[in-house]
């Protein structure tokens, strides 16, 4: 008996094992393999062949000449020029009346009105809890001392935060309703995301002089992207289907906006106030360099000092600030569309009429300011306990050695031998491979962009600084993504753990950059290693919430799968889910390596060297070529670091289909 078999349709183009399951997989682990290939073709030819490693002088553009000229003309004419005397000039005295309304307001209500306010709002937002614990955070801001800094930062930041919302409104709003203005402001707020902050603060001296208009310009500029992002994001993902009711019941552009897309993308706006919120207050810290005050201030005083006591007192005000106004806005955002009953204007009145009479009160028994008798000195015990780590724990402990014993042991086992590395190898090896990298996880598009930003480290002449702190990144990097990616599988699989790690990620991942250097200074001294250690803390939080949450959003039908055919706890990890988090881990890399780049630039305070010393010194110096050219080159090497670390969509797509 034979049987009739029916060809199947041809598909001439198509390769050999094209309609296999696993084909796509296959394709793209080949071409891994080879473009693995190129990469370590490209290194063992650079180190090899002949020829210097640091970029030719020929191919450099000195650009310090324009640039001094430049900023020779801005303070000379800072007085007296018509675009500062009727432009810049009324943009700095409207946010300094601004700022002082604010500050004189929150005199005016006192510690009794502004304490009862915080704790009202949180409870109309999120509830008793909330409030009761945003009732306690202004309690201990005016327990440790720091009442009046308390509030210099909140009217500071209030202001910052409102110019950042309006101006990060507009822009997302031009964004998400224009697709020509969403392509332009695009490679503008991705250029803007990997500006290390400290790259803001120069131009604005510059233009503005040292002062709170300086350091909420600069704020407002840092945190407006953000929201700028988010917003485009909400409109331009609006419900098709709502858009198409309401064009079909003639509502014109205007109202379809109002009544649609607006509505459509609260929680999104929401989200973007939240992080806005979160920016302007770490940047509020930094700015305390070019004379903000405020609690930024203090932080930075101790700094100077290596006063951890004092870091301490001033550095918990601004976790507690941070940890309120992130659960207050985040809890706002998940409520966003619902109207529960308690919310009338009734309740309104009455929390503003306890609000009111609280102020009165205090006003009335003359208690405005916090009560010297009430607080309490931490800057003694903390540093009598920081004395004692140092002495038993900075060096000469036995068997594993101390603290400084290990940075010292990194900088010259980890740090030295990749910055030598990389500063050895020629130009164009570098250049290839960050090319080659690229493409493996992108477009020729995406090579292209990180090639060319790289290149133009080399044009500004800061090529061997440049990989000083590239040598910094990925050594910070490699330590964060090892423990980042342990943790956060563990949390993600041990439900325990991941309630245990939620507070203390909380915690760390609200506290401004500033604040990181205080204790790893004072455990590991200065240099490269405080500064990598920084930023390993700092992007911690990050990776570890990225990966827990990947792990945890794998297909519960494959994990049933898994276990039904007899695969134990670690095949499920290794051949399950960590394949189907492929996109969160690669996520996790790029955050992690966004947020390393941040702190090791700032860890140029702290003897990190490199651009980040570059950066601080034209800050320090007024010197705009110097702190320029290396804000430039750290915009490039973000950029860079960047696309070979962020999947374009189409290689997304593919990882998931695959």
């Amino acid at each position: 008996m034979t049987a009739t078999v029916t060809p199947a349709p041809t598909r001439p183009t198509a390769a050999p094992d094209a309609g296999r399951p696993g084909a796509p997989r296959a394709l793209a682990r080949r071409r891994g393999l080879l473009i693995g290939a190129g990469v370590v073709l490209a290194l063992v030819l650079g180190a090899l062949l002949p020829g210097g490693g640091s970029w030719p002088a020929r191919l450099a553009v000195d650009v310090s000449g324009p640039l001094g000229r430049a900023g020779d003309w801005i303070i000379a004419n800072r007085d007296g020029h018509p675009l500062f005397l009727y432009f810049l000039g009324h943009v700095s005295n409207a946010v300094v009346v601004s700022v002082r309304a604010v500050y004189l307001l929150l005199l005016a209500l006192g510690w009794a009105g502004v304490t009862a306010a915080a704790g009202l709002v949180a409870w109309r937002v999120a509830g008793l809890r909330l409030a009761l614990t945003s009732v306690a955070a202004f309690g201990a801001c005016g327990l440790l001392g720091m009442w009046v800094p308390t509030m210099q930062t909140l009217a500071l930041m209030a202001v910052a935060v409102a110019a950042s919302v309006l101006l990060g409104g507009l822009l997302g709003l031009a964004a998400g309703l224009s697709d020509r203005m969403h392509r332009i402001l695009r490679p503008v707020l991705d250029t803007m995301q990997v500006l290390p902050a400290f790259a803001y603060l120069l131009p604005v001296v510059l233009v503005f002089g040292i002062g709170v208009p300086a350091a909420v310009l600069a704020t407002v500029v840092y945190a407006a992207p953000p929201m700028a992002r988010l917003t485009a994001l909400g409109l331009r993902g609006a419900d098709a289907g709502v858009m198409e009711a309401a064009a079909s019941l003639g509502a014109t552009g205007r109202q379809r906006l109002l009544t649609a897309r607006l509505p459509l993308a609260r929680k999104e706006l929401l989200l973007g106030v939240n992080q806005s919120i979160m920016m302007a207050l770490g940047m509020a810290v930094i700015a305390s360099v070019i004379g903000a005050g405020g609690l930024g201030d203090r932080v930075y005083q101790a700094l100077a000092s290596v006063d951890v006591g004092a870091a301490l007192g001033a550095g918990v005000p601004i976790v507690l600030l941070a940890v309120v106004l992130d659960r207050v806005t985040a809890a706002a955002g998940e409520r966003m569309g619902a109207a529960p009953a308690h919310r009338s204007w009734l309740g309104r009145a009455v929390a503003l009429v306890a609000t009111a009479a609280v102020a009165v009160a205090g006003r009335l028994t003359d208690r405005l300011s916090w009560p010297d008798a009430w607080t309490f000195d931490i800057a003694e015990p903390v540093n009598g306990a920081v004395d004692w780590m140092t002495a038993h724990l900075y060096s000469g402990v036995p068997l594993v050695g101390g603290t400084a014993d290990w940075a010292e042991r990194f900088t010259t086992w980890v740090l030295n031998p990749l910055r030598d590395g990389l500063q050895a190898l020629p130009w164009w090896t570098v250049l290839l491979t960050v090319g080659v990298l690229a493409l493996l996880i992108g477009t020729w598009r995406t090579a292209a962009t990180a090639v060319l930003a790289m290149a133009a480290i080399g044009v500004l002449g800061v090529w061997d600084p440049a990989l000083d702190t590239l040598s910094q990144v990925l050594a910070a990097v490699a330590v964060t993504l090892l423990l980042g990616v342990a943790l956060g599988v563990a949390a993600a699989r041990g439900t325990r753990l991941g309630r245990a790690l939620r507070p203390v990620l909380d915690i760390f991942q609200t506290m401004p950059q500033f604040v990181y250097l205080i204790p790893v200074v004072a455990l590991f001294g200065v240099g490269r290693a405080p500064a990598v250690a920084a930023a390993v803390v700092y992007a911690l939080p990050a990776v570890v919430r990225i990966t827990a949450q990947g792990v945890r959003a794998v297909d519960p039908a494959a994990m049933e799968s898994a276990r039904s055919l007899g695969a134990t706890r670690r095949q499920q990890l290794f051949q399950v889910q960590l394949p189907l988090a492929r996109p969160a881990l690669l996520l996790a890399v790029n955050q992690g390596v966004v947020l390393v780049l941040a702190v090791v630039v700032i860890g140029g305070l702290v003897g990190g060297g490199a651009l980040g010393y570059d950066a601080v010194f034209g800050l320090a110096q007024g010197d705009l070529a110097t702190g320029l050219v290396a804000g430039a080159a750290i915009v490039c090497l973000g950029l860079m670091l960047d696309r070979v670390t962020q999947p374009t969509e189409r290689r997304d797509l593919a990882g998931k289909g695959a």
